[in-house]
């Protein structure tokens, strides 16, 4: 199996021992994002939309260094740790996802690292 592993500044840094991201065969498969802010490694806000807007962000920038952007995103997978704030996190996504809806599940957890509220782990498609 060949694979491209995904490395960029823009997006923070792994905090275990996992990737970015990483290509095989077309496909990015993109590592659960927090609202991490990659300059300082620390969240960006206390609240869900300052994190989903952050963990979109670092998914952008990932994508990005593959020549990729939200509309080649097929699957998404988010965990949130309150479900309440269900609607204000779809109220963001919408913003990065204007027309192309991909498959998406979204389920409760009881916690995330660093405290989070929220990650977001995607698969995107390079055409």
């Amino acid at each position: 199996m060949d694979s491209i592993i995904i490395q960029t500044d823009m997006a923070p840094a792994s905090i275990g021992p996992y990737s970015q991201g990483i290509v095989v065969n077309g496909w990015l498969f993109i590592s659960g994002q927090l609202g991490i802010k990659p300059e300082t490694g620390e969240l960006a806000g206390p609240g869900i939309a300052a994190q989903t807007n952050q963990a979109l962000e670092n998914i952008k920038h990932i994508l990005s260094a593959e020549r990729c952007d939200f509309d080649h995103v097929v699957s998404v997978d988010v965990f949130l740790t309150n479900m309440g704030d269900f609607d204000k996190f779809n109220e963001i996504y919408l913003k990065y996802f204007p027309r192309n809806r991909p498959a998406r599940a979204v389920a409760e957890v009881s916690a995330l690292p660093k405290g989070g509220c929220i990650e977001i782990k995607c698969i995107a498609v390079q055409r």
